[in-house]
């Protein structure tokens, strides 16, 4: 367990969500629901996977909104196609099927410096996040971003890193909108050493769809540059609420608490070693949330596309169920 407990007036999931949309709602953004997780109109994707799906004809141009700010909370699905995180949940801390990413939207509004400045206020003066805990990266040739940061902000250049193309630079597909990111990353402690990705947990994304490229990999500047952002709920909770994984955070904790009360009940959790029975659990906890979801969006198991995926998830969360002892069905 993570032994930082950073204490706000933030203590759920419930109240870190509102929060975030009311901060946004007092900077001039409307609030916009949660699109479905099927995409409605848009067959280049199985599953809404990021906050910006429901925004991308708004940010081409082909749909134009009475607003040119907006915030979300937004649940997103990563278990098919390319963004497949299928086999890595419930085994790591933090991967999962189905998500909540919070997000800031510009429409040709504001752009990188008011940005950040937003993003930093909300980290620091709302969550109260120790700013010595914080690191920022941007891409290497955003001198515009690293400049803000340090001379705006003033965050000491020291904690500002420059990476590639890989770590810090976006793209809607291999042609569209793209550009630099920069990402807020919290120091979890000398305890994590030697383990980057759990030490330093990337908690807040902010793209800047600044460039238009074509099929030759031109980048062209865009009339009017937007921005993208995304906050995952569950991580920040686990930040928020000194929790070691996302699964021990109030969003998770108490479905596998229930999964583990139905092996207890009906099943042999004793027959697995007690690392690997905590994995079952977390694994049934996520894909029952996801598969509950996903029928309530109209999907329905079947041999091919998002049905196919839902199988998957079923039929997943059922093998680990069996290693708990549980022959029944139990997922209802």
């Amino acid at each position: 367990k993570c032994q930082t407990h950073i204490p706000n007036w933030v203590s759920t999931s419930a109240e870190l969500r509102e929060g975030f949309l009311r901060y946004f709602e007092g900077h001039g953004h409307q609030r916009v629901a949660s699109a479905p997780l099927v995409p409605e109109g848009d067959q280049s994707l199985l599953f809404t996977n990021a906050g910006m799906v429901q925004f991308k004809d708004v940010f081409t141009g082909a749909d134009v909104r009475p607003y040119t700010r907006a915030t979300s909370a937004q649940l997103c699905m990563r278990a098919g196609g390319k963004h497949n995180d299928l086999d890595n949940v419930g085994v790591t801390p933090r991967h999962h099927t189905l998500f909540e990413m919070l997000g800031n939207f510009s429409f040709g509004d504001y752009f990188k410096e008011d940005a950040i400045a937003m993003a930093w206020e909300f980290v620091t003066g709302h969550l109260r996040l120790p700013v010595d805990k914080l690191r920022v990266t941007v891409h290497r040739d955003d001198q515009e971003s690293h400049d803000i940061w340090t001379q705006k902000i003033r965050v000491p250049s020291a904690r500002v890193v420059s990476l590639g193309d890989e770590d810090n630079f976006w793209a809607m597909g291999d042609t569209g909108p793209c550009g630099p990111c920069t990402e807020i990353f919290f120091d979890r402690g000398a305890e994590y050493e030697g383990d980057d990705d759990e030490r330093w947990l990337e908690v807040w994304n902010l793209v800047f769809m600044q460039f238009q490229r074509d099929s030759s990999g031109h980048l062209e500047a865009l009339p009017k540059p937007c921005v993208d952002t995304g906050m995952g709920l569950e991580r920040m909770c686990a930040v928020l609420q000194g929790a070691g994984s996302n699964y021990e955070t109030d969003v998770l904790r108490p479905v596998v608490e229930a999964a583990k009360a139905i092996a207890r009940e009906s099943g042999s959790p004793d027959a697995l070693p007690a690392p690997r029975a905590e994995v079952a659990a977390r694994v049934i906890a996520d894909h029952a949330r996801a598969a509950a979801f996903l029928v309530s969006d109209g999907v329905v198991p079947s041999n091919a596309g998002r049905g196919y995926v839902l199988r998957r998830i079923l039929r997943r969360a059922l093998r680990f169920g069996h290693m708990l002892g549980l022959h029944e069905p139990f997922l209802g």
